[in-house]
């Protein structure tokens, strides 16, 4: 290849050199472009460019906004659950400890009403409950060091902080601190939303506006039948806006809905946000498979990222098919009694 390179390009320079001047600025251009090409013949750089997962389904806005309100209907849930905690303090810094996997019953129920019960996998030990009824909250958590053993109390809307380890202990102490720590900053009404949609409702209601778009990511390739691990896929979606409109005419996001649009669209993503147009929550849904007697499609795994309380909080439901939906569940299961005597710490009067 490289003598052929050389002599092209001497034929070339001999030929540039009987030409006018008028005409060698082209020649310098044509020898360029062959120059180029010749030299390339030897390069053989390969760039996987991430596959673009197909088909791509198409949505309106009013459809987008059906899917959210059919998952919404539902009046409450109860099964059995997989739990995953993860500790996400060192988040910024591309890490994260996934240190404790749990199994768990939920309940929940609208308005804003939840009881889960964590137990350790296999033997069954309690490891905390947790209650809302849609206005204040309770948590007892049962493992631990005895000083993180503790009975807490507080209010929904309320902000606490969060309840910090001790970074002199040992690496298995530290961890099994964390845990505690992570439940001691686990509010119970940080899932009801997640597993219990709002609805969208009217604009003549709400006032909120929605404006769609759409979005493709590079992400990871996670199919069962991927071909490589390290695998990058191009995943198409629909971005749904709500939008409430300030007292100075400009709008803020309230909610933004993601729509994976692969094979089906169904709803992926709901982030939630703040009056300073900050992340407060990000919730992440699996797959959708058959729930109950009715076979009602619904995400059978539920991740809600809480980002200021550094934490991650997976669900996945064990046998879908057994979950009861839509029952009746009277307040007092949704009252957590102290029955274990603990600490009491009333979250309202400490922050006094």
């Amino acid at each position: 290849m490289s003598q052929m390179f050389s002599a092209s390009l001497i034929l070339l320079m001999q030929a540039f050199l009987q030409l006018k001047f008028q005409t060698r600025l082209f020649a310098i251009l044509v020898i360029t472009i062959v120059s180029l090409s010749l030299f390339g013949c030897g390069v053989k750089d390969k760039v996987n460019a991430p596959t673009l997962l197909a088909p791509v389904k198409d949505a309106n806005t009013e459809q987008l906004v059906a899917e959210v309100n059919r998952i919404a209907e539902l009046k409450s849930i109860r099964g059995k659950v997989d739990i995953i905690f993860e500790d996400t303090s060192f988040a910024q810094l591309g890490l994260s400890e996934k240190y404790r996997r749990a199994d768990g019953t939920v309940v929940v129920q609208r308005p804003e009403k939840i009881n889960l019960k964590i137990q350790a996998p296999f033997i069954g030990t309690n490891i905390a409950e947790m209650t809302s009824d849609g206005e204040h909250f309770r948590v007892a958590v049962l493992q631990g060091d005895q000083k993180y053993r503790r009975f807490l109390k507080g209010t929904n809307n309320a902000e606490y902080p969060a309840v910090k380890t001790d970074e002199s202990k040992d690496n298995q102490k530290k961890k099994d601190e964390q845990t505690v720590s992570v439940l001691s900053n686990v509010r119970p009404q940080h899932f009801t939303d997640a597993l219990l949609l709002k609805p969208i409702k009217p604009r003549t209601e709400t006032g909120f506006v929605y404006s769609q778009s759409e979005i493709y990511l590079d992400e990871q390739d996670t199919r069962i039948n991927r071909k490589k691990k390290d695998g990058r896929v191009m995943r198409a979606y629909y971005l749904l806006d709500e939008l409430k409109t300030k007292d100075d005419g400009t709008l803020k996001v309230v909610r933004r809905f993601w729509f994976d649009r692969v094979d089906i669209v169904r709803l992926a993503r709901v982030q939630n946000y703040n009056k300073k147009g900050e992340i407060v929550s990000d919730v992440v849904y699996g797959p959708q498979v058959s729930f109950g007697e009715n076979a009602i499609k619904l995400p059978i795994e539920i991740s809600v990222i809480r980002l200021k309380e550094n934490y991650k909080l997976s669900f996945k439901f064990q046998t879908p098919e057994a979950v009861s939906l839509n029952d009746d569940y009277p307040i007092e299961a949704f009252l957590l009694e102290n029955r274990w005597n603990l600490p009491e710490v009333d979250l309202d009067k400490r922050s006094e």
